[in-house]
């Protein structure tokens, strides 16, 4: 993985099939305990949104390294009174080894990494979510060893979340079926780029019927209908969106051995039921998991610890 050395993760498609293939491997090991990496780095956590399972994924792979974790809440630095991010990413770059940022525009990220040479890493912006995907594909990997003939399919709101699984799952050969209420469309720009990642080894669909979507299915997978920043849109939505929960009903659609994913945190009774989410064919819990083992890779990988 040294071909990742120094490099920014600002998403997916940042990397090559052959590297997506080998991060999801070297995830697999660490996990197994097969490598132990050892990285006495500093990593910053720039976040400008809540977190609960990357704030604690990216430290808690960052200390079983031997690396240290600044939280560099935003609300406590100068960002909070006007800095430009140009200033501030050359000054974080003199300190830290790498930087994970979680905000709202994708450019804020793109403008730190033009501004720092440390690596810059996406962990979590309005147009993608490269982490949660990462743990996302070593779930599925887990579940289904040959992803030939695999489809999985997202329904609920075309976000982030939804653009990094059409890029993720293009690369790995996933059939990708993304079913949304109209006007809630994943971007044609990242459904066309998932399409040309693809190949022609996979098929990336984008639908208003989540019931063809879930039909035979070996993957289905939800996300909150209002992303953060949406609030103020929440109960507006829930009737456009009602009809893409994932319950037992559309379960019932896919294969019988597909199994339930969904990125957290959950709002039971919205997008998807207790049934659905504590059921035998959920994955959520490994799936939350997996988030520690992919950042850990990605870290050493990014570090240059393996």
């Amino acid at each position: 993985m040294n071909t990742l050395k120094g490099r920014d993760l600002l998403s997916l498609a940042d990397l090559s099939v052959e590297e997506l293939r080998d991060l999801i491997h070297l995830a697999a090991q660490m996990k197994a305990s097969q490598v132990e990496p050892q990285c006495s780095k500093v990593l910053g956590l720039l976040f400008y949104k809540a977190s609960t399972r990357t704030r604690v994924s990216f430290s808690v792979a960052m200390y079983k390294m031997g690396g240290q974790v600044i939280d560099l809440n935003p609300s406590v630095t100068q960002v909070s009174r006007g800095e430009p991010l140009a200033d501030t990413a050359r000054v974080l770059d003199r300190y830290l080894d790498a930087i994970a940022i979680r905000t709202f525009e994708q450019a804020d990220l793109e403008t730190f990494a033009d501004y720092a040479q440390i690596p810059v890493i996406n962990a979590l912006s309005d147009l993608a979510h490269p982490c949660q995907a990462l743990a996302d594909l070593l779930t599925i990997q887990e579940n289904f060893p040959d992803t030939t003939d695999i489809t999985l399919t997202y329904v609920g709101d075309g976000n982030n979340v939804a653009h990094s699984l059409l890029l993720g799952c293009a690369m790995m050969g996933i059939n990708v079926r993304v079913a949304v209420p109209s006007g809630f469309e994943p971007s044609s720009a990242i459904v066309e780029k998932a399409t040309e990642l693809a190949g022609g080894r996979s098929e990336a669909i984008v639908t208003t019927d989540p019931i063809s979507a879930a039909t035979g299915t070996h993957i289905l997978y939800t996300d909150v209908w209002a992303s953060m920043g949406q609030e103020d849109d929440a109960s507006s939505r829930i009737p456009k969106f009602q009809p893409y929960q994932l319950n037992e009903a559309l379960l019932e659609k896919a294969d019988p051995k597909a199994i339930v994913m969904h990125c957290l945190p959950a709002h039971r009774g919205e997008e998807i039921t207790d049934g659905a989410i504590e059921g035998s064919q959920s994955r959520v819990w490994d799936q939350a998991e997996n988030r520690m083992h992919a950042q850990k890779a990605l870290l050493a990988s990014l570090l240059g610890a393996v």
